[in-house]
C-alpha cells in the first residue's frame, strides 16, 4: 500500500463577485493574481497558522478565515483527524475586492480535501469555506468562494441548502484596476439599502437574466448590455475614487462593460479579446495617473479552473 500524503500544495485564483448586477449570488475566477497555500496533516490538535506574507493576518485560527474553514472541515471528521498546519503565502491583497478572504479559505479545504483522498464534494468544500468567509464580511455568501473552487463562472441559486450553478461562458478577458485603498466588505455592505423599488428590482432582474442568457449563448453584445446594476453599484461607487470616469474611458475604449468587484475598492472590466482588454487598461491608467493615489492592474481572462493541486 502506498503511503498516504502528509502534505499539498494548492494555488487559489483572486474571483471577481457579483459581476455587476449579480449581486451575493455570481462571480468568476480569474486566471491571475493566485495566492499558494501549503496544508500539512498534524499530530497537533486544531489548527496551525504559519503566514510567509507581508500582511501580517491572525494566527488564531478562530480569527483568520482559512483557520476557520479548515477548523469547520475537521469538525465534520469527527476526530478522525488531529489537526492541520497551514502554511500561507498570499498575493491576492486583503481588503482588495477580489476575492482575497475567499481565496484562503478555499485553498485550504481543496488542499484538505486532497489530504483525505477527496472525501468531500466541492459543495461540502464551499459550505466549510463559507464558515472562513462569515468571518471576514459577516455573511456566510458563496459568491468569491464558489467560483475559487470550481471555476469559470457559477451561480448560487441558493445559499441554504446549498444550489451551486456552474455557466458556461465564452472566452472573455479581464482588466482590473485594484487601487491601493481598503475598503472593508462588512462596511460596503453595510451602506446599502435594506428596501428597493419594485422597478429597480424588474430591471435588475432582467439584466442577471440577460447576463446568464449571453454568457450561455456566447453572445457578447447581451452580455454588454445586461451589466448595468440599478441597486448596489450606485452606493458602492461612491467610495471608489473616479469610478465613473474609469467606467466611461474603460467602454470608450472598447470594453463590454464591467463595474466593481465585489465590494472594492477594485474595478473590473471584460473584453472580447485581449487587445482591446489592454486599450482598456491604457484608458483606465490615463485616469487613475492624475488620481494620486497607487494602483495595479491586471490583464488577464476568466479561468475556468479553479483551487490548483501542485
Amino acid at each position: 500500500m502506498p503511503e498516504k500524503i502528509k502534505e499539498v500544495t494548492v494555488y487559489a485564483p483572486a474571483t471577481v463577485a457579483n459581476v455587476v448586477c449579480g449581486f451575493d449570488i455570481l462571480g468568476f475566477a480569474l486566471s491571475e493574481p493566485n495566492d499558494k497555500m501549503v496544508v500539512r496533516v498534524s499530530d497537533k490538535k486544531g489548527v496551525t497558522i504559519i503566514n510567509k506574507d507581508k500582511y501580517n493576518l491572525p494566527t488564531d485560527p478562530a480569527k483568520n478565515v482559512a483557520g476557520v474553514a479548515l477548523l469547520a472541515l475537521l469538525d465534520a471528521l469527527n476526530g478522525e483527524v488531529a489537526g492541520f498546519e497551514i502554511e500561507s503565502t498570499k498575493v491576492i491583497k486583503p481588503g482588495s475586492g477580489i476575492g482575497s478572504s475567499a481565496a484562503s479559505a478555499a485553498a485550504v479545504v481543496v488542499a484538505a480535501n486532497q489530504l483525505l483522498d477527496n472525501r468531500f464534494t466541492n459543495e461540502e468544500l464551499v459550505a466549510f469555506a463559507m464558515c472562513g468567509e462569515e468571518v471576514a464580511s459577516g455573511a456566510k455568501h458563496a459568491d468569491n468562494i464558489a467560483p475559487c473552487i470550481y471555476g469559470g463562472v457559477t451561480l448560487i441559486r441558493n445559499n441554504d441548502p446549498l444550489d451551486i450553478i456552474p455557466i458556461p461562458a465564452p472566452p472573455m478577458y479581464v482588466t482590473v484596476l485594484h487601487p491601493q485603498i481598503e475598503i472593508k466588505t462588512s462596511e460596503a455592505r453595510g451602506i446599502l439599502k435594506k428596501k428597493v423599488a419594485m422597478k429597480d428590482a424588474i430591471t435588475q432582474w432582467a439584466n442577471v437574466a440577460g447576463l446568464i442568457a449571453g454568457l450561455m449563448k456566447g453572445d457578447y453584445a447581451l452580455i454588454g448590455r445586461s451589466l448595468t446594476d440599478v441597486i448596489v453599484e450606485p452606493m458602492r461607487s461612491m467610495l471608489i475614487p473616479r469610478f465613473k470616469e474609469v467606467k466611461q474611458e474603460s467602454m470608450k475604449a472598447g470594453a463590454l462593460g464591467g463595474g466593481i468587484s465585489g465590494s472594492g475598492p477594485s474595478v473590473f472590466m471584460l473584453s472580447k479579446d485581449e487587445v482591446t482588454a489592454h486599450k482598456v487598461e491604457a484608458a483606465i491608467k490615463g485616469v487613475y495617473d492624475k488620481v494620486g493615489i497607487d494602483y495595479h492592474i491586471y490583464v488577464t481572462t476568466i479561468s475556468d479552473k479553479g483551487v490548483r493541486v501542485v
